[in-house]
């Protein structure tokens, strides 16, 4: 056996604290690079989920809520928790939050201006249910032609009182008929899927930027 004298080295030959293999204090230390591509991979894949699960939201709302919940569950306890930036966390997780609520109708509106079929209809009634938390708008539209369906829209898809009762629009219905028509903007509306988009944009590049700087600043321990 060695003792004193070592220069720090044991009787393996091996630093102190130090394992064989890039391991310290029992943990692997990654090099730059792979620290990069780590972090770059977590601030991809989080905006990401954020975003399936606000679509997800405006077909099934109880199910994208969990999605949203578990991503960032997950976001925050690896940033936070496992690479100990609880600032990144923090704004991670709160971005996160304000991007679902933005992602959703854009997602929503972007799929239904992509594939979304174009129908006549005519507005039977618009009401505003005055609830708790502030005015709930509910529109009933029937089909001009076709099937003559009539639909109850809410605020969710673009109900905010631009149409009224007796009018004649034109909505975007699914090819697929799952999620409900989509109303048209106002013509005070106009900028409103614009800055939708914007912020949207906005706070993905914000919750990758928070994870991506998390990952690269990490503590080990």
């Amino acid at each position: 056996m060695m003792f004193g004298g070592t220069g720090g080295m044991d009787e393996f030959g091996a630093a102190a604290g130090v394992v064989p293999g890039g391991v310290v204090s029992g943990k692997r230390v990654l090099s730059p690079a792979r620290k990069a591509v780590n972090s770059l991979k977590w601030a991809v894949a989080v905006p990401v989920l954020l975003l399936f699960g606000a679509g997800v939201a405006q077909w099934v709302t109880l199910l994208g809520v969990v999605v949203v919940l578990a991503v960032v569950a997950v976001a925050t306890c690896l940033v936070g928790g496992v690479w100990h930036r609880a600032g990144a966390a923090t704004l991670a997780a709160v971005a996160g939050f304000a991007l679902t609520l933005f992602a959703g109708p854009a997602v929503y509106e972007g799929y239904m201006r992509t594939v979304g079929e174009p129908a006549d209809v005519v507005v039977v009634d618009v009401v505003d249910l005055h609830r708790k938390h502030g005015a709930d708008m509910m529109c009933s539209i029937r089909e001009l032609g076709g099937e003559q369906r009539t639909f109850e829209v809410s605020q969710m898809q673009n109900c905010f009182g631009q149409a009224k009762k007796g009018d004649q629009i034109v909505v975007r219905e699914d090819p697929l008929g799952l999620l409900d028509p989509w109303l048209p903007y106002g013509s005070e509306d106009q900028h409103t899927s614009e800055i939708t988009v914007v912020t949207t944009i906005g706070l993905t590049l914000g919750v990758g930027a928070s994870v991506f700087y998390g990952g690269q600043r990490r503590r080990d321990g």
